[in-house]
């Protein structure tokens, strides 16, 4: 229990701590930041529910008023943005990566973790981030996904960049990668 609750706890510093790579906020009003990268490792790492149980942590923070989104934003406010659809995404976004990663003994961690980061952490976090976007902007779903495709070369490396990082954690301390115990 205490090992869960220090994991949980550590990797929603984790996703705060990816916060500090500078983030450059595209002209409808979303950022492009490194921090959706720690939901895919949550999922990765973690698996489904300490995974989601992380991103919940680090939303609650953010929501009790802590400047933990890239930019330096907290706050209720922060649910508000155009940006809130994919805030709202990220616990499902972590919860269904870590389910593959559960779920699916492919042919590597590598690809398999790669492979769920791709639905999870771009496809389903994509669907929330596009009907919260065409909300606050009034756009029609079809638009606000033409809006979004800005982020997906980058999105690709981060959920090839989080297939890396499993494995490698995988192979330095095998019990770390809670997804696959």
């Amino acid at each position: 229990m205490e090992r869960n609750l220090t994991l949980v706890a550590l990797f929603a510093a984790l996703i705060a701590a990816l916060a500090l790579i500078p983030k450059f906020t595209l002209g409808f009003g979303v950022p492009i930041t490194a921090q959706s990268l720690g939901i895919m490792l949550c999922g990765t790492v973690l698996g489904a529910k300490r995974g989601a149980l992380a991103v919940l942590l680090f939303l609650l923070l953010v929501a009790l008023g802590l400047p933990l989104l890239a930019g330096g934003n907290g706050g209720l406010g922060a649910f508000m943005l155009p940006s809130s659809g994919f805030l709202i995404g990220f616990p499902v976004a972590a919860f269904v990566t870590g389910l593959i990663v559960e779920k699916w003994y492919g042919p590597s961690l590598t690809l398999v973790a790669a492979v769920a980061s791709v639905i999870g952490g771009i496809v389903v976090l994509y669907i929330f981030g596009i009907i919260g976007l065409s909300n606050a902007l009034d756009k029609s779903l079809l638009e606000s996904a033409a809006l979004v495709t800005v982020f997906i070369p980058g999105d690709l490396i981060k959920a090839v960049l989080a297939g890396f990082i499993t494995s490698g954690l995988a192979k330095a301390r095998p019990a770390s990668v809670l997804s696959r115990s």
